[in-house]
């Protein structure tokens, strides 16, 4: 995962969910936002295959909408999904939970579909009951309004977004032309309350790839692992957290599951990459790259360590190379490494070297928006990289109103 992440995998001449064949998808503005912006969306799989996979989040508190979905999920099966922002319906107890039931069997019946192959996700405000009276004829106007079209995809991604400043979304390419080629598509909001935990915010992936629902499982797992658990704005896991994957097999391809697997992981390489990059208030994106590290735990466990320091996010901000403050935090890791022998660069100049003094911190220029920071622990041969931002005074200020 890089800054400004690159695609290494083409992608199609459309985006969002619609770029796959055998997707419709519709976002409409039903006033659960007091903006009057698109609020409610509808992704319908059209088939003929319903295949799906999923990851949520791993916090004990989850919110209704997941709950629901997981139980959609357990056969591997999803026809539709329900999205809305402008509520998070979680910490809402039994009445949330049959709003998610009622939401997922109204949009069954305007889609001659089952209720137990519709999914549910939500995001906003959390311990308020959303209000009905809005959101199901907002499920019947989207649900009227479904197209296959670009401008669907783009009202779908909007309908989403909650902090965030602009839509995400994505599309690769698997395969050669003229071979079977299949298609991924998808959209992703997120801008705060982003850890990792399996997933970091609202996905949903389309693809038009024959798959199996293990298949499904084991590609959307080893993608999530590569990318939103590497994404980690503010250290804050949310109640809500979905990541779905959809698959139509209108593409007639079954596709080499390693080469899917591979775009896929780079489709969601650049939505959590988009997502770092709308992070509340945030002027910097930082990459923290751990190297020659004993094991890949190791590299993760102290990028991870790094990345959550508030310390190390407000220097940043001050544009301060307190690479102290980095060290600080390799040291409360238990990976494996020698104080002596740890090295540290910010933006290419190595400021810390044998785990003291290295080059002279003023070389370092932390005027652009994308900050690397560069850990060497002598220890091996892994890596890994997690991307988060500075922590600055816009970011308390949006979150200190965030219910007002």
């Amino acid at each position: 995962m890089s800054l400004a992440y690159t695609p290494t995998r083409p992608s199609a001449s459309g985006t969002g969910v619609t770029a796959p064949a055998g997707f419709a998808a519709a976002g409409v503005p039903a006033g659960l936002k007091s903006t009057g912006k698109n609020d409610v969306v509808v992704v319908q799989n059209l088939g003929p295959q319903f295949t799906a996979a999923g990851v949520f989040t791993s916090n004990r508190v989850a919110a209704a909408p997941v709950h629901w979905s997981k139980q959609v999920l357990a056969d591997g099966r999803i026809d539709a999904v329900v999205l809305n922002s402008g509520g998070a319906n979680a910490c809402t107890g039994a009445e949330g939970f049959a709003n998610t039931h009622k939401t997922a069997e109204y949009a069954a019946q305007l889609l001659s579909v089952s209720a137990g192959d519709v999914a549910v996700a939500s995001t906003g405000l959390i311990g308020v009951q959303l209000p009905m009276d809005k959101l199901l004829p907002g499920v019947q106007a989207a649900a009227s309004a479904l197209a296959s079209d670009q401008n669907a995809a783009d009202q779908a991604a909007a309908g989403i977004m909650t902090t965030d400043t602009v839509p995400k979304l994505v599309s690769r390419i698997v395969g050669a032309p003229g071979s079977g080629q299949v298609v991924i598509g998808g959209m992703a909001k997120g801008a705060g309350m982003l850890a990792p935990a399996l997933a970091t915010m609202l996905v949903v992936l389309t693809t038009d790839a024959q798959l199996t629902a293990e298949q499904a499982d084991a590609a959307l797992r080893a993608a999530t692992a590569m990318s939103f658990d590497r994404a980690d704005s503010d250290g804050c896991m949310s109640t809500n957290d979905t990541v779905l994957l959809l698959a139509s097999g209108a593409s007639g391809t079954t596709p080499d599951l390693a080469d899917f697997t591979a775009a896929l992981t780079d489709a969601c390489c650049e939505l959590a990459a988009k997502l770092i990059e709308d992070a509340e208030g945030a002027d910097h994106t930082i990459a923290i790259r751990t190297f020659n590290a004993a094991t890949e735990a190791d590299a993760l466990e102290v990028s991870k360590a790094v990345s959550r320091s508030n310390l190390v996010k407000t220097a940043v901000f001050g544009k301060d190379p307190n690479w102290g403050r980095v060290l600080s935090e390799v040291g409360t890791t238990k990976a494996a490494f020698e104080p002596d022998e740890l090295n540290v660069s910010i933006n290419g100049v190595m400021v810390c070297k044998n785990g003291g003094v290295g080059e002279d911190r003023n070389l370092v220029s932390l005027e652009e928006r994308n900050v690397r920071i560069e850990i060497d622990l002598n220890a091996g041969t892994e890596e890994a990289t997690v991307l988060t931002n500075d922590l600055t005074h816009d970011y308390v200020h949006e979150n200190s109103a965030y219910s007002s």
